[in-house]
C-alpha cells in the first residue's frame, strides 16, 4: 500500500534532499568555525558574516566560500599546528623530559649501537627544533 502512494523515485529524491541538507549543515559548521578562528577579522566583521550567512543562507555561504574560502585551509593548518605544539609542550612537561634529557638518552642509544649516526643526527635535530 505504501509503495503505491510513495513511488521509488520519490524515495530516492527524499534521500538526495536529506544528503544535501547534511552537506549544507557540514559546510555551515566549517564556515562558522573558520569565521571564529580567523584572526584577521574583527568582531564586527565576524558578526556581519554570521548575519549574512543566517539571513541569506545559500548566497551567504557561497559568498563566504568565494571571498574567504581559499584561505580556510591555511587557518585550519595554523590552528592544528598550534594544537600540536601545545600538546607536545604539555606531554614533555608532564613527562618531565627536557631537551637535555632527550639528548642524553639519544647519546646513550647511539653509544649502545641501538641507533645509527644518521638516526642520531635526525632525532637530535628534532629535539633541538622544539
Amino acid at each position: 500500500m505504501f509503495a503505491y502512494t510513495y513511488p521509488l523515485l520519490d524515495i530516492f529524491w527524499t534521500m538526495f534532499e536529506i544528503f544535501l541538507f547534511i552537506v549544507y549543515i557540514w559546510i555551515l559548521v566549517a564556515i562558522f568555525s573558520d569565521i571564529f578562528r580567523s584572526e584577521d577579522l574583527g568582531g564586527a566583521a565576524k558578526m556581519l558574516w554570521v548575519l549574512f550567512v543566517f539571513i541569506i543562507p545559500v548566497i551567504g555561504v557561497l559568498a563566504y566560500l568565494l571571498v574567504r574560502g581559499g584561505s580556510m585551509h591555511e587557518r585550519a593548518a595554523k590552528q592544528a599546528q598550534r594544537q600540536q605544539e601545545a600538546f607536545t609542550s604539555y606531554v614533555s612537561d608532564a613527562a618531565g623530559t627536557s631537551p637535555t634529557d632527550q639528548l642524553a638518552k639519544l647519546a646513550d642509544l647511539k653509544e649502545r649501537g641501538v641507533i645509527t649516526d644518521a638516526e642520531f643526527e635526525t632525532q637530535k635535530a628534532k629535539v633541538l627544533a622544539q
